[in-house]
């Protein structure tokens, strides 16, 4: 597996760079057509997995993420396996394994393509992604603009820093982890959901709303510090 990496990493940066927009574009294909499991079943082959359920559930959850299926899924499922704590906190050590997935796979084959092509506005925003702290993470992972692996893809091409990625993804994802787990346990358990599980969903709305809002206000600063951008 080294040599094959090393022999990667020494093709041209237009080369690597293009292998990552064709993975992108194979796993969006891939989710379109491969039918996905209905949650209710989920506890059956949990069942006959035995004691590797938690490890096929973290490790499964995480190659679906960056295969581009939705985190929603991931969580709802795990939901309905183990319930709606333990759930959300397999869908959440999921979502941590799959971001570093997606970050490294795509620091190693789009890095040095956007680092070198980029000008202009493109290099001011990757300007941006390098100076982000944990904040400025949660802020874009909380804003509806693309799905979970593809943003892990998109922060690895950046300058951005890994350690403030990993734990701002975590922290973005834990409201709805919560939430959507519950709503999975009661697909199979509705007797023995504690709805409470939900509240950190709505805290995760307030937080997003207040993050958006810090986000504009330090636009609107800086445009009035620099004037309109030409």
């Amino acid at each position: 597996m080294i040599p094959a990496v090393r022999r990667l990493l020494r093709q041209p940066s237009a080369v690597r760079f293009a292998l990552l927009v064709l993975l992108v574009a194979a796993c969006g294909v891939l989710l379109l057509v491969v039918p996905r499991p209905d949650p209710s079943e989920l506890p059956g082959l949990a069942d006959r997995l035995g004691g590797f359920t938690p490890v096929a559930a973290v490790l499964g959850g995480a190659l679906l993420l960056v295969a581009l299926v939705p985190r929603t899924f991931i969580t709802l499922a795990s939901g309905a396996i183990f319930g709606p704590f333990e759930g959300a906190g397999y869908a959440l050590t999921a979502a941590l394994v799959a971001a570093a997935i997606g970050f490294t796979v795509g620091r190693l084959l789009g890095r040095e393509f956007v680092a070198v092509r980029v000008r202009g506005r493109l290099a001011r925003l990757d300007g941006w992604f390098a100076r982000q702290n944990v904040l400025g993470v949660i802020t874009v992972r909380l804003l509806p603009i693309a799905g979970f692996g593809l943003v892990s893809y998109g922060y690895g091409t950046t300058g951005a820093r890994l350690l403030p990625f990993l734990a701002g993804s975590v922290i973005a994802a834990v409201p709805s982890a919560f939430g959507y787990a519950a709503i999975g346990a009661a697909v199979t358990s509705p007797g023995d959901v504690q709805w409470f599980a939900v509240a950190p969903a709505g805290l995760g709305l307030i937080a997003g709303a207040v993050l958006v809002r810090r986000l504009w206000r330090a636009e609107r600063r800086r445009r009035s510090a620099f004037g309109p951008t030409r």
